[in-house]
């Protein structure tokens, strides 16, 4: 009897909520399928592909912005990519372009990037927000480095579109070749936590690599693109020196320094790299670009054949690991300062990465190109010329002339810093004696490259020396380019110690790029058998940046490297010293 009330009190449940229940589990069940269908979607989503749903009205770009965000908010506090997620300005500027988009109707036009979600690594100025430049004391509060207006490629890439997330975390000043800031802490290898990303583009990489946004822009010294991209299986961009404008940059050293764009594939990396390119007056290096310059847009040189017959030497001094000193060897070193300075730079190339490199060049010989091996490429002669391309002379200048642009209100050179906050700028960035400064170098007195008598023997003479040996080997052996590991090393575990100390790296062969103004890319050439990425670089002659794009491109549909990370919501050193 009781189990008949029973059943009959519950059929009487049913017939009067069984209808609100149905509405409830079919809304929820709605709302799960519709997240399921965006996660699909925009997982390792492309530019092309993005753009496509926003015509076919699938999403709307707030609604995508939302899904950034939210994969930001479940992941960043593990890998700590994004140091500030700029959540009202993105909204804000999502919801105009959904009106935008919907009072012009069918014959709305869109910008290359219009509705991409990016990020900006933190030295990028964006005007109203704080540029770290990775430090802790761009940030005491009352004495903000607050930008006053964008930085060049900021408002190219606005104007293409573009919507700007966040900023990531970069090491001080961009100075380090692993992600560690005084600014955020660390941030972690989107393949495995415990292992470094490399730096200093190291957040951008991460963030991107991890799907935390479409792309993004690195800066690079001595590596600082390139060395990351290989660490994520991303693709970095070093478009050759002067094609992009570095205005608004905080510099490490501006007569080095570059900026590109870090994305999943090649397409969406041009694309980007399409919208930064272009003279700008602010940034001198870019003068006569156009002229220079194979045309664009660099799209058209996309094809996948672009690998049939060309010809790439591997540079002898990177397999031997020749040293090559960061920023250089000025003129007055002594001949036992030269020889110091060189000894500590070698840096040999690990067994398991030449293994990793061997076995991707022959994507690049499945693809139709020829790769040639000979001790006369690029040999430990022209590391030794390179190497006296100096540049620590100058540091102070890059670094003045940013502030006196991009600087906050308080303080526009270093010494008003120094007044404004009671404690002078480190000696990375204005060319003082620094305490820990690596073992035989010894104090610089700083002086303007313009007006310098010294300059032409510091830098610009063995500059042009340099460059000459680099396309006279190409010239000699009927060569179009150079490839080589992006890499001296995997990406080491930052659980534990490296040679008995805390990991600085990985760490690269690849800032003599830096030193001529070549262009070179970073594209994803394999894995290492602990699953961690490969990256293959390829450099060409100046200005032949649509070349070396249209060979990446050619290698990436040869291969199809990439793959994703699986992320983890818990982990090792969220934020490791």
């Amino acid at each position: 009897m009781k189990i008949r009330v029973r059943l009959c009190c519950f059929l009487l449940l049913v017939t009067i909520f069984g209808g609100s229940l149905s509405a409830q589990t079919a809304a929820t069940t709605a709302k799960a399928a519709a997240q399921n269908s965006m996660d699909r979607d925009l997982l390792e989503v492309t530019i092309p592909q993005l753009e496509e749903m926003y015509r076919n009205h699938k999403y709307t770009v707030t609604e995508v912005m939302h899904w950034y965000m939210a994969r930001i908010a479940r992941y960043n506090g593990i890998y700590r990519a994004v140091q500030n997620l700029d959540l009202a300005g993105a909204l804000a500027t999502a919801e105009q372009e959904d009106k935008e988009a919907a009072a012009g109707g069918s014959g709305f036009h869109r910008g290359p990037l219009w509705g991409v979600p990016i990020v900006t690594k933190a030295n990028t100025s964006i005007k109203g927000l704080i540029t770290t430049d990775g430090w802790k004391g761009y940030m005491i509060p009352g004495h903000e480095l607050i930008a006053p207006k964008d930085a060049t490629i900021v408002t190219k890439l606005r104007a293409a579109g573009a919507i700007i997330i966040g900023q990531t975390n970069m090491p001080d000043f961009a100075a380090s070749d692993t992600n560690r800031s005084t600014a955020y802490g660390r941030t972690g290898n989107a393949y495995d936590v415990r292992f470094s990303p490399g730096g200093s583009s190291g957040g951008t990489v991460t963030a991107v690599t991890a799907n935390m946004a479409v792309l993004g822009n690195g800066t690079d010294t001595g590596n600082s693109i390139r060395m990351p991209s290989a660490t994520s299986a991303v693709v970095g961009i070093f478009p050759t020196r002067g094609l992009v404008s570095i205005a608004g940059i905080a510099p490490l050293d501006w007569l080095l320094d570059n900026t590109g764009p870090i994305a999943r594939n090649v397409t969406d990396a041009v694309i980007a790299l399409d919208a930064m390119a272009g003279e700008d007056l602010t940034d001198p290096r870019t003068a006569g670009s156009a002229a220079k310059a194979q045309p664009g847009p660099y799209t058209q040189y996309l094809k996948a054949d672009a690998l049939k017959g060309k010809r790439f030497g591997v540079p002898a001094f990177i397999l031997s690991g020749a040293g090559i000193p960061f920023q250089g060897i000025p003129s007055s070193a002594t001949p036992g300062e030269v020889a110091m300075q060189t000894a500590d730079s070698v840096l040999p190339l690990q067994p398991e990465t030449r293994a990793a490199f061997m076995k991707a060049i022959e994507g690049l010989r499945a693809a139709g190109a020829t790769v040639v091996f000979d001790d006369s490429i690029l040999p430990d002669s022209f590391a030794v010329t390179v190497a006296r391309v100096g540049t620590v002379p100058y540091i102070r200048e890059g670094t003045e002339k940013f502030l006196a642009e991009y600087g906050p209100a308080q303080y526009h050179s270093s010494a008003e810093y120094e007044k404004a906050v009671g404690s002078p700028l480190p000696a990375t960035i204005i060319g003082v004696k620094d305490p820990k400064a690596q073992k035989g170098r010894r104090s610089v007195a700083q002086a303007l490259i313009e007006s310098d008598p010294e300059a032409d023997a510091n830098f610009f003479t063995p500059r042009k020396k340099a460059l000459e040996a680099y396309d006279a080997t190409l010239d000699r052996l009927h060569l179009d380019g150079y490839v080589y590991p992006a890499t001296q090393m995997p990406p080491p575990d930052e659980t534990m110690p490296q040679d008995g100390r805390i990991s600085g790296g990985p760490h690269s062969a690849t800032g003599w790029v830096n030193m001529i103004g070549v262009p070179a890319v970073v594209v994803p050439g394999g894995f290492y058998p602990g699953g961690l990425p490969f990256g293959l670089e390829i450099s060409a002659r100046l200005w032949k940046d649509g070349d070396l794009l249209g060979w990446a491109y050619a290698y990436e549909q040869a291969t199809k490297h990439r793959k994703p990370p699986v992320l983890v919501e818990q982990g090792l050193l969220p934020n490791a010293p």
